[in-house]
């Protein structure tokens, strides 16, 4: 175990050695990096927009506090046997 490299190395190195040695290996990797660019970039800009934007910390503490203390009185925590 003197000279073996980290285990970050190793699992890198692996992987690229297996993309590099496959017919498609490099249209694969494409597609991941295109795929994760639609998934984090595109869908968050057009479909996730902050709940709470354009309200100073002062109202987004408020607002938070609001739906957690909305949700735990809205539950019903007893339990009831017939």
């Amino acid at each position: 175990m003197l000279n073996q490299p980290n285990l970050a190395s190793r699992i890198w190195s692996f992987y690229r050695d297996g993309f590099r040695n496959m017919t498609w290996g490099r249209p694969l990797v494409w597609l991941i990096v295109l795929k994760l660019f639609v998934l984090f970039a595109i869908l968050r800009v057009f479909f996730f927009k902050p709940a709470m934007a354009g309200m100073t910390d002062e109202q987004k503490s408020e607002a938070v506090g609001e739906r957690l203390a909305g949700s735990t009185s809205e539950q019903d925590n007893t339990l009831t046997i017939n």
